[in-house]
């Protein structure tokens, strides 16, 4: 077995000196991947997996039990993949599969990931989790798609909480920002990024970090990792990080 074909899975013990793949310690990153790291430890306790391809690539997965996991969903028994990426030159060699056999194997009832019907930003690839029998069992506004593969067959289908078929927040007159710190790009990319994008365009901008299980469980969107709303309105789950970005997703919406 070669290098990188083992898989390494983060512990209290190797946390510290192992990258954490989507994000390499860089000036942009560094304060992100430390936050980040942070996070994992306080969820080791919890059943959290990080597992990892043993190379400097973006090939990796993260599961939890349903009930643990910093989303709103229902799915008791069953594990929830919350993040998973297979990057660049490492398609195509099977890792993809492996890491999502190696998840499987955990599971009682069977496993849940957030998706949506057209492949999006940061967001698992619905097509790729089809080919290994996931199928959608619950929707939310506004693109949103729980997918699921059922091991237990008399285990009641996961859904999404009422708070995520209802997405909606207090109207500030411009945009708000929910974010949790799962994401190693969101310490950056919200706080620098899209205020200053957002300023920029004239309109008012909060940042609302989601700091507990609870919180993020409870959350107004399917999509706690990082959300945006316009005039108190789920828009995207994208970083509007630049102004290309901003015309795209945010044109739209303010036409009408």
């Amino acid at each position: 077995m070669t290098p990188e074909d083992r898989f390494i899975t983060l512990d209290v013990g190797n946390l510290d000196r192992e990258h954490i793949c989507c994000a390499f310690a860089g000036s942009k990153a560094a304060a992100g991947v430390a936050g980040k790291k942070d996070w994992i430890r306080g969820q080791l306790d919890d059943g959290f997996i990080f597992r990892k391809l043993d190379a400097k690539a973006k090939v990796f997965i993260e599961y939890t039990m349903a009930e643990k996991a910093w989303a709103p969903i229902y799915a008791p028994g069953y594990l929830a993949i919350s993040c998973f990426w297979v990057s660049g030159k490492y398609k195509g060699h099977g890792y993809g599969r492996k890491l999502l056999e190696s998840c499987e194997a955990e599971a009682e009832n069977g496993v849940v990931v957030v998706s949506s019907a057209k492949k999006r930003p940061f967001m698992a690839d619905k097509k790729f989790f089809e080919k290994f029998g996931y199928e959608v069992c619950d929707t939310a506004p506004p693109y949103f798609e729980l997918l699921v593969k059922r091991i237990n067959k008399d285990a009641p289908p996961p859904r999404f909480t009422s708070t995520a078929k209802s997405p909606s927040c207090d109207d500030n007159g411009g945009v708000v920002v929910y974010f949790t710190p799962q994401c190693p790009y969101n310490e950056y990319y919200v706080n620098v990024a899209e205020a200053e994008v957002i300023g920029r365009h004239g309109l008012p901008f909060e940042a609302r970090a989601i700091t507990s299980r609870e919180e993020a469980q409870n959350a107004p969107t399917a999509f706690p990792l990082h959300s945006v709303f316009y005039r108190g309105k789920l828009v995207t789950q994208e970083f509007i990080y630049d102004d290309r970005v901003f015309d795209r997703v945010m044109g739209p919406v303010l036409k009408k």
